[in-house]
């Protein structure tokens, strides 16, 4: 028998999905999340799995510490070595502004502060020459000055490395060879090494990221490995990366900054798979989480994966760049435990702040005072008091009533009721407002796309969000809501990707030099699988892409090129698809525009077998058998009585009409007026409008 783990650690709880491989059966537990020591959370549901561990093949994580560790700037104290007369890169990172007329601008502040970025004599040129050797005294000279100042990780990112790493690879040489002198273990960053793309300040401020996390990623996943191989698990240890695949904790714990968005991407992945199931092609998956909701935009079941990131970017603020290839999620400060809070104008307002695993909602009784999304849905009869977690974990609603009424109803001299709807209400507009920025703001109408909603808020989120932005189908998943990104988990393939700048016009006289970039691009996949996954070539897939633009300008778009040498018989094809992915991009193309290539960008892909759905059986035609109580619910103004019907006793492809409560032990879905439901033939609940 052979097992698969699946482990997501979210703002409250903790998930775990087991998959049988032999079976095909799947085994889920929650736990509630430990802030102060993560790796005792994971613990905790590994053991209440009781899950063979000597069975299992693969320990397959999804962690929030890298994203939090930067976001909370809680990380190490780095230093940085970088070419002479450029040590203030970090500081003045982009002359042009991205929102021009933002009054409330603030430059972002450096990770690294300037007295701990010194220089280093040695110079590459913009063609990737030589013009100044490294000078070795330098860097050690400037090495003791960084360990006299108590740095814990050193990040060094040279002046046009991505063209030639080879001062990079030198300069951290000799950084190992001193610190093994002085007997110190500190860990070396280099920019060539987290990524080959141009743009110094996007390039350098991601290797300085990813130094910034290094040290706290790697003591998480030590002690993971150590405590989780104590319980008898003598498989293989992997970690989700951002670009939608998986890989070893060797490579995560070396380059950290590749799983910053590791727990999203995850229910992403799993929602292109119920998507291809269920033959819907165009989806928006929705997570709404403990704390926050994610919102991905999926066009022909092909997630957008770049690598222009930006950690912390909001309207306000321009963010940090992190260049790893990750898929794109708009993310939004509001979940189950945001906290509602009125400003100093009296507004009502709902997040960013949480309540998070502790002191949690008040409704929670762990001594949480601040009134939060999920004592909202409390207190309006919105969830079950004693269901929770299957009944696992209680809710205390008189702690709701007293946490909204004075902290929010006492203020607007309204009932606690009213109250609660004006939270939920909030809630969900800002749930929406997620997916405008990924779909209305970059020119798509969320009307051609199904909602799947997921998470232990978002199948509450989403009736409202497709009533208010006129989405025809919503589908909450059959895999429980709860722990749908640990699932996601499984379905991923362990994947590596390699992007290297070098702008050349794509035209006869550059054919071999594209043939160049691209086998660097191959053999450095190769090794990397080789190195850290142990495995061959012939178990990796190679895919490239290019990104394209016309001369002159700055945006690019990805376009799919073929795998293999190049051609010049190729090349009518490749600028022709670039006009056709250009066109539907931006609406324009320009046919007698000469073309570049600004990137080489290859993906490792090494397939794994992955869980699939069956279908349920027909039981019953009768959805009344399905009823487990009417509630009093009160909701958009209204007192409303509704079926609370149990998920999984509804009958398959029977129709139901809201308002009704659909109840499962991770979430629950409110169906609303003028909505109706039916369970389909995969277990998936499929919401749409009545005519």
């Amino acid at each position: 028998m052979k097992i698969r783990l699946g482990v997501d650690i979210g703002g409250a709880f903790t998930d775990l999905v087991a998959f049988v491989e032999d079976t095909g059966e799947i085994i889920w537990v929650k736990g509630e999340t430990t802030p102060l020591n993560l790796a005792e959370g994971v613990i905790n549901v590994v053991k209440k799995s009781k899950v063979d561990l000597s069975k299992v093949t693969m320990f397959i994580h999804g962690q929030t510490l890298v994203i939090n560790s930067i976001v909370t700037r809680d990380g190490a104290k780095v230093g940085l070595l970088t070419t002479k007369g450029h040590r203030d890169v970090l500081i003045l990172q982009r002359a042009n502004r991205r929102d021009m007329y933002n009054l409330r601008y603030k430059k972002p502040e450096p990770f690294v502060p300037r007295y701990l970025s010194l220089e280093i004599e040695e110079r590459i040129d913009g063609t990737g020459n030589i013009v100044t050797r490294l000078s070795k005294e330098s860097v050690v000279n400037a090495l003791n000055k960084l360990l006299k100042e108590g740095v814990e990780s050193i990040c060094i990112g040279f002046l046009n490395s991505y063209l030639n790493p080879v001062h990079e690879i030198e300069a951290k040489k000799i950084v190992l060879e001193e610190l093994r002198k002085h007997g110190l273990d500190i860990p070396v960053t280099i920019s060539s090494e987290v990524t080959r793309e141009w743009r110094e300040y996007e390039r350098i401020n991601t290797a300085v990221l990813n130094a910034f996390v290094k040290p706290k990623m790697k003591e998480y996943l030590s002690v993971l490995e150590t405590e989780i191989t104590r319980l008898g698990f003598n498989g293989k240890f992997l970690t989700v990366l951002s670009n939608g695949g998986m890989a070893s904790f060797g490579f995560a714990k070396e380059l950290p900054i590749y799983t910053v968005e590791s727990g999203p991407v995850a229910g992403v992945v799993g929602a292109i798979a119920i998507a291809e199931l269920i033959d819907e092609r165009n989806i928006i998956a929705l997570d709404g989480g403990s704390t926050t909701t994610k919102a991905s935009l999926v066009e022909d079941l092909k997630p957008k994966v770049t690598s222009d990131y930006y950690i912390g970017r909001d309207r306000f603020n321009p963010g940090y760049p992190a260049k790893v290839p990750t898929i794109e999620i708009a993310e939004v400060g509001n979940g189950g435990t945001s906290i509602a809070w009125i400003d100093s104008v009296g507004n009502l307002r709902v997040g960013p702040k949480a309540a998070g695993a502790y002191p949690g909602p008040a409704c929670y009784g762990k001594g949480g005072q601040e009134p939060t999304v999920t004592d909202a849905y409390a207190v309006n009869g919105l969830i079950n008091p004693n269901y929770l977690l299957g009944g696992e974990m209680k809710i205390y609603r008189d702690l709701a009533i007293k946490a909204i009424k004075e902290k929010i109803a006492d203020y607007y001299n309204i009932s606690v009721e009213e109250a609660a709807d004006a939270i939920v209400m909030i809630a969900n507009e800002n749930a929406a407002n997620a997916i405008r920025i990924i779909s209305v703001q970059k020119g798509y109408d969320p009307r051609d796309f199904a909602l799947i909603a997921y998470g232990g808020s978002g199948p509450m989120f989403a009736p409202f969000i497709a009533e208010e932005l006129e989405i025809k189908k919503i589908i909450i998943p059959s895999v429980p809501p709860g722990v749908f990104s640990a699932w996601g988990m499984l379905l991923m393939d362990i994947r590596h990707d390699v992007i290297i700048s070098n702008v050349m016009k794509v035209e006869e006289s550059t054919v071999n030099r594209m043939n160049d970039v691209f086998s660097e691009v191959d053999r450095r996949l190769y090794e990397i699988f080789k190195e850290e996954e142990n495995l061959s070539p012939e178990d990796v897939v190679i895919f490239h892409y290019a990104d394209m633009r016309y001369k002159g300008q700055e945006h690019t778009v990805k376009v799919p090129i073929k795998t293999g040498p190049i051609t010049t018989q190729d090349l009518l094809e490749i600028i022709s698809r670039f006009h056709d992915y250009h066109e539907h991009a931006y609406s324009f193309k320009l046919l007698d525009s000469p073309v570049e290539i600004v990137n080489f960008h290859g993906v490792g892909i090494a397939k794994v077998i992955k869980p699939k759905l069956k279908e349920i059986e027909r039981v019953s035609n009768r959805l009344d058998e399905a009823i487990k109580e009417n509630r009093r619910i009160f909701v958009k103004g209204r007192e409303l009585e509704v079926p609370v019907y149990d998920r999984v006793k509804i009958p398959r492809d029977v129709e139901g009409h809201g308002p009704a409560i659909i109840e499962d032990p991770t979430s629950t879905v409110l169906v609303l007026e003028r909505q109706k439901f039916l369970r389909d033939k995969y277990g998936n609940i499929v919401i749409s409008f009545t005519s």
